[in-house]
Order: C-alpha cells, then sequence, then structure tokens
C-alpha cells in the first residue's frame, strides 16, 4: 500500500499494484528522459493541462523505477493501466504533487 508521507502513489498495471514515488535518482531519469529545462516546467505543464501522452508514460516509468521497478517504459506500450490515459495521467500528476508537498 503505498505511504502518501514518502511520496508513494499506487498504480495497477495489468492487475497488479505497483507503488511507485520519485526518488531524487527518479527525478534526475526524468529530466533526462524529457529534456526538461526543470522540473518545475513539466509540474507547470501537468498543472496547466499541457502534458503529453510521453510525459505521462515518463513520470509514471520514472515513478515506478523510484519504486524498485526493474522494467522499461517499453514494457508499458501495451499494458493495461488501471483507468486507461485518464489515469495514467492522474497518477503521474499526483506523483509530481507528493515529490514536492506534504501530503494533508
Amino acid at each position: 500500500m503505498a505511504n502518501p508521507w514518502t511520496g508513494e502513489v499506487s498504480i495497477r498495471i495489468n492487475g497488479e499494484p505497483h507503488d511507485c514515488r520519485l526518488t531524487l535518482g527518479a527525478l534526475v531519469g526524468l529530466e533526462e528522459a524529457l529534456g526538461a529545462g526543470s522540473l518545475v516546467d513539466l509540474a507547470q505543464r501537468f498543472e496547466a493541462g499541457g502534458f503529453s501522452s510521453r510525459d505521462v508514460m515518463a513520470v509514471i516509468v520514472a515513478g515506478l523505477r523510484g519504486g524498485g521497478w526493474n522494467g522499461a517504459s517499453s514494457d508499458l506500450m501495451t499494458a493495461e493501466i488501471e483507468g486507461g490515459p485518464v489515469g495514467a495521467a492522474k497518477v503521474a500528476a499526483l506523483l509530481l504533487t507528493r515529490a514536492f508537498s506534504v501530503p494533508d
């Protein structure tokens, strides 16, 4: 079960639960994968609704890796993510939020 105090978010992929979190190493990988000027820029894209499916996938992969997953983004290309694209976008946005804030 995901612990919001450590920035974790749960996601179900192919029916299996996974805990994700954006560790410092995962954030570095995310910046590299997206060529983002900063993570603040990426967070602002999510807040403004200007994110791409590539952004969503990169955040989820980074979160999965931060949670200990050893897969590759190509492993998710045919995976069933609970909630579909909207569910994936919600998980990605929540990961970014939890990485830079303390839960209420």
